[in-house]
């Protein structure tokens, strides 16, 4: 069978109708946002930039950060035809590529990207039923609309599946 391979660049986001694979590539301190609906076969995937649209000068670009960029997804996943209850989520990425002196969060962009992803699901119930986030190397990875495995590959650190 044919699949779609549908590609998301950095701050951007995409959903597609089964069969498709969704992949972004270099996930650094940003976080994969894997969202899929089991039934219909639905998937979506926003590579997200920043935690909150509300603390940037310009944030016309909603798919850049995570409070923006999820309810778009789920808005376009709903009208390719999942169910907002049925949608479940699997996140990647959110590393700390560069250490910084001092203990301030402020610089812990993927720490922050994770945490307001995370705040962002449990704000619209969609669970999130596995993720591969922090340590300090990039990631790659890909959602199938098959089975919402979502294969992550690093450098350095393998391949793995969740």
């Amino acid at each position: 069978m044919d699949i779609d391979v549908v590609k998301v660049g950095m701050a951007d986001l995409n959903s597609a109708l089964h069969p498709c694979m969704i992949t972004t590539l270099g996930l650094g301190s940003c976080v994969g946002v894997a969202l899929y609906d089991p039934k219909t076969k639905i998937s979506g995937l926003a590579h997200v930039m920043l935690p909150s649209s509300e603390q940037a000068k310009n944030n016309s670009n909603i798919a850049k950060f995570a409070d923006t960029a999820i309810v778009k997804l789920v808005d376009d996943m709903v009208k390719l035809g999942a169910k907002r209850e049925r949608i479940v989520a699997k996140l990647a990425g959110g590393a700390q590529m560069f250490v910084f002196n001092g203990g301030s969060d402020l610089m812990r962009i993927g720490y922050r990207n994770v945490v307001a992803s995370k705040e962002k699901l449990a704000e619209l119930n969609i669970p999130i039923i596995s993720e591969d986030t922090g340590g300090n190397y990039g990631r790659t990875i890909e959602l199938y609309s098959d089975d919402g495995r979502l294969m992550i590959k690093t450098i350095g650190f393998g391949i793995k599946q969740i």
